[in-house]
């Protein structure tokens, strides 16, 4: 029996969720039949958000467990990851406070790199900890069914040893060149096959010959197991693979379709993680990734997880959820609508490279800086206190995870901005610090002066000619 296992969990879905029954009204003229799919609601990101932003508010809070051991590595699974030749990790892994010396690494291909992942951190001999963190956010054709099913959605998982909620009792892998959907370089859709195809000889030829393996090996029966989280947007799989498992059907965990929809790579983690909520200690909990072949990890509950509580668990996440009608927010939202906003939209948004590598611990990790004499906390950091005026070094001082109320405000309808009205004003720390900050995610009847606020890192700017993302970090009402 391995001595590793996962120590903390965190997910992160979008506020933001489209009923399904809007979707399926914009279509009615041409596709009256997505009537049938226009149930529940489905996640979706806000202008600002994609992969790195969810993944770090996952890793953020993940991190926040009473955890002493420092982490060693962080790896990154997405198959939507905003850059193809800069490494997202890196990025996450700065915005999320880690250490420089850590290791990192991007892992994609397919919707089982999340697993993947984590059987690469659960096998490794490293003595510190690993960060898995795995998110999608994935575009689909306006009036296909992809556009009904698909969600977004980030989950981080912290896997070492010791103090464990759930030990590792071994994986099985296979490869095939069984393609059930694929995506092109250059390509912003995937290309689905037929659902009957992929059902009978993929999921349930696959993915039984695999769990099999690891069941054998592990010496646990299929009526052993507690939990079974296998992802699909192909109604009743994962029913139809358990039972010809032999697994108990009440074992089957929830895929969350009509509440999020599907998150992609991160949708198995996910599933764990759901499964993690109710988990009792010494029950099983199996999870699949699928896709050109197949993963299957299997876990124990320990004692700890009777105690443990998680600070972002699924349930929570879904339960956040503010449910919009308007579909070509959606669109625009996506990138799939362009708006006419005018010449105040006209601007070059340009990044200067340079200045981010020289301020990448302000604009990245969002760190400030405190006097020496005065003890004045401030950001950005000047060369002199703003203050006293002395001119001795600031010492740096973390903000992001810093308490913070609202000091002033105002929503400006007349700048340019892609979820009008901007939010923006002075945000006032509990340390002292005061900054200007744009705010997001607001509610109008509900923001005031006031309000407690904590900081998010998400996308600043979008450069459509370089297609560069400038990130920086926001503030939004807590919970």
């Amino acid at each position: 029996m391995s001595d590793r296992g996962i120590k903390s969990y965190a997910a992160y879905i979008p506020r933001l969720r489209m009923d399904r029954a809007a979707i399926a009204a914009a279509h009615a003229w041409a596709m009256p039949s997505l009537k049938s799919a226009g149930k529940g609601e489905r996640a979706f990101c806000s202008w600002d958000e994609d992969s790195i932003t969810m993944s770090v508010d996952a890793v953020r809070t993940c991190l926040q467990s009473p955890l002493a051991s420092s982490i060693g590595s962080l790896s990154f699974a997405s198959t939507t990851a905003p850059f193809a030749d800069l490494q997202n990790a890196s990025v996450i892994a700065a915005a999320s406070g880690l250490r420089a010396d850590i290791s990192s690494s991007d892992v994609s291909g397919s919707l089982r790199a999340g697993t993947s992942a984590l059987i690469q951190a659960l096998e490794s001999a490293q003595t510190t900890d690993s960060m898995v963190v795995a998110a999608d956010n994935r575009r689909a054709k306006p009036a296909s069914l992809q556009e009904m099913q698909y969600g977004a959605g980030s989950t981080a998982v912290r896997i070492g040893t010791g103090d464990l909620i759930a030990r590792y009792l071994g994986s099985a892998s296979a490869i095939s060149q069984f393609a059930d959907h694929f995506r092109s370089n250059g390509q912003l859709y995937d290309y689905h096959w037929e659902e009957r195809w992929v059902r009978d000889e993929g999921y349930l030829k696959i993915v039984p010959e695999v769990v099999e393996r690891l069941l054998k090996n592990s010496g646990v029966s299929a009526a052993q197991v507690d939990y079974f989280c296998l992802a699909s947007t192909i109604s009743g799989v994962a029913p139809a693979v358990a039972k010809k498992l032999k697994i108990r059907p009440e074992a089957v965990v929830d895929k969350l379709a009509s509440r999020c929809g599907d998150s992609g790579t991160a949708h198995p983690l996910m599933m764990l993680a759901l499964a993690l909520e109710t988990a009792k200690p010494g029950q099983r909990i199996l999870v699949v990734g699928f896709g050109a072949g197949a993963d299957a990890l299997l876990f124990e509950a320990t004692d700890a997880i009777a105690s443990y509580r998680s600070a972002a668990t699924v349930s929570s996440q879904v339960a956040r959820g503010v449910t919009d009608k308007s579909y070509n927010k959606l669109l625009s939202f996506s990138g799939e609508l362009a708006l006419d906003w005018g010449m105040r939209a006209e601007f070059d948004a340009k990044t200067s490279l340079t200045q981010l590598y020289r301020s990448s611990d302000q604009i990245i990790s969002f760190i400030g800086g405190q006097c020496t004499a005065c003890s004045a906390i401030q950001f950005p950091r000047m060369s002199a206190c703003v203050r006293c005026g002395s001119d001795a070094l600031l010492t740096p001082i973390p903000l992001a995870d810093e308490a913070a109320k609202v000091a002033t405000f105002t929503a400006d309808w007349l700048q340019y901005y892609p979820a009008p009205p901007l939010y923006v004003g002075l945000v006032q720390f509990d340390n002292g610090a005061r900054t200007l900050m744009e705010m997001v995610d607001v509610v109008p009847e509900q923001f005031d002066v006031g309000l407690a606020l904590r900081m998010v890192f998400r996308i600043k700017e979008r450069d459509g000619l370089r297609h560069h993302h400038r990130y920086f970090w926001k503030a939004t009402p807590v919970g």
